[in-house]
């Protein structure tokens, strides 16, 4: 293990913490955090992470397991989906991890964590809802949607495989000017 395995790995582990107290502020920033840790690759020079995907998933689930703590308190169907999303998760994970395969991970999408984070923002701006089927259709299917979209993004297409966090800020400054009229 580098030195920079264990300052990541630290900073990730540490910013899914306030998730137990938070659970919608602290659920966004475990997710910040885990997209930033490509910048600290990209700055700290300490040794590298010598396979980040693998390291990348094992710390995915330091903060899944924080979120599925905070979801283990919650009622009916959200903590009963919420179990099964994870479950569901957990499996995929595995499953890539022996196969190497990041395909596996479209058939197994995160939708846990759009999940947690919807139904943390429902408690916190809408506390006590009752649920039908109907209205967990409704939001577990966009879910879903959004979920497979980013993970083929990630896993199939590799679009951000070659892009360092750094080249992605730019783009994303690049961009702005543009809508602003600015080149």
């Amino acid at each position: 293990m580098t030195l920079e395995v264990a300052i990541i790995g630290l900073y990730r582990v540490v910013g899914s913490l306030p998730t137990l107290r938070w659970p919608l502020a602290g659920g966004l920033l475990a997710i910040f955090v885990d997209l930033t840790d490509l910048y600290w690759m990209n700055v700290l020079d300490l040794g590298g992470i010598p396979d980040y995907q693998m390291f990348d998933k094992l710390a995915h689930q330091v903060y899944l397991a924080v979120f599925l703590i905070v979801a283990l308190r919650w009622r009916g169907p959200e903590r009963v989906i919420s179990v099964v999303l994870c479950a569901f998760r957990i499996v995929g994970f595995v499953l890539f991890e022996v196969t190497g395969e990041r395909a596996v991970l479209l058939l197994f999408p995160n939708v846990f964590e759009f999940w947690f984070l919807f139904i943390a923002a429902l408690h916190h701006f809408r506390p006590a809802m009752a649920w039908t089927r109907l209205q967990l259709a409704v939001v577990l299917v966009p879910l879903i949607g959004a979920k497979e979209v980013q993970e083929w993004m990630l896993h199939w297409a590799r679009l951000f495989d070659n892009l360092t966090f750094l080249d992605a800020l730019d783009q994303i400054r690049h961009w702005l000017l543009g809508l602003i009229g600015i080149s």
